[in-house]
């Protein structure tokens, strides 16, 4: 598939995506005082794909989501199914700020797999601006300051993992719509967590069944809006704009949950907003090859 290459086009849907990872983290949050990590996921697939089907439906039906490349959905989707527990369960344990930053170890993984797999081409722009992030979250993070508990393990694993999903996105738009991308990751999702659900299933109560549905639509269309902006931009460019998650989680956490921010998570945004900058000013628009 081909689209016109725009980084701002790329910016406002990565603006889409942020606004719903915010959103969808206090959500994660709150379900997860009542239930379990794999409930949460399974229900977030079923009710992602009934605020999905209008989206098919306009699209042409499930004839649009056919696909021949079944097998890499597959893939990518236990990949990501992995990481998405991960993240679940380092949220209940960690500072969302700490997830977040741990998190930002992800497009070390997406920039190499990207530029060794899918072709992409990575300039000293864009190695500035990952680096300036990386810093960034390696000053918010501060490893040396103490030894790694669960939960920072559990964040690290999800990271790779995510960096991995994202490399196969990528992929999969060169063949794919966008619908047809989410469509199965919903279907290959909901297939692998039914087992696991159904072994820890509890009836949600009224409080947190209003959390469950905002994950599942800001699950959904979270997706879709990295999906769209990898239209139009190279994975190694669309990535560092996620960058601006780590300082506005930051933010979000002290809001609502009175989570500190110090003097190293403000250092550390800085320079992930001068990376980040930097990569929007400077980064290219070279489009992947066609198979």
């Amino acid at each position: 598939m081909s689209t016109e290459p725009s980084n701002l086009k790329a910016a406002l849907w990565m603006g889409g995506w942020l606004a719903l990872m915010l959103t969808m983290t206090v959500a994660g949050r709150e379900a997860t005082r009542e239930l379990d990590v794999f409930q949460i996921m399974e229900m977030r697939s079923v009710i992602g794909m009934l605020l999905l089907y209008p989206v098919i439906r306009m699209a042409g039906g499930l004839r649009s989501v056919r696909t021949a490349m079944l097998p890499r959905h597959v893939g990518r989707n236990v990949v990501h199914y992995g990481a998405q527990f991960a993240w679940f369960y380092a949220l209940a344990m960690i500072p969302i700020a700490q997830l977040v930053s741990i998190e930002f170890t992800m497009p070390i993984w997406t920039a190499i797999l990207a530029a060794a797999f899918l072709g992409e081409r990575i300039n000293g722009w864009k190695i500035a601006a990952i680096v300036l992030g990386l810093i960034g979250v390696a000053i918010i993070v501060r490893p040396g300051a103490g030894s790694l508990d669960v939960g920072q393990l559990f964040a690290l694993f999800a990271a790779i993992g995510f960096g991995i999903s994202v490399a196969l996105v990528k992929s999969l738009t060169r063949h794919d719509s966008v619908p047809t991308i989410i469509f199965w990751m919903l279907v290959v999702q909901s297939v692998l967590g039914i087992a696991p659900a159904l072994a820890v299933w509890q009836w949600p109560s009224l409080t947190v069944m209003p959390w469950i549905v905002v994950i599942g639509f800001c699950g959904t269309y979270s997706h879709y809006c990295m999906a769209r902006a990898m239209l139009h931009a190279d994975a190694t460019t669309v990535v560092p704009m996620d960058f601006l998650r780590v300082p506005l989680s930051a933010l979000l956490a002290w809001l609502v949950y009175q989570e500190g921010i110090d003097f190293y998570t403000v250092v550390g945004a800085v320079l992930i907003l001068a990376g980040n900058s930097l990569n929007l000013k400077q980064g290219g628009t070279a489009r992947i090859r066609p198979n």
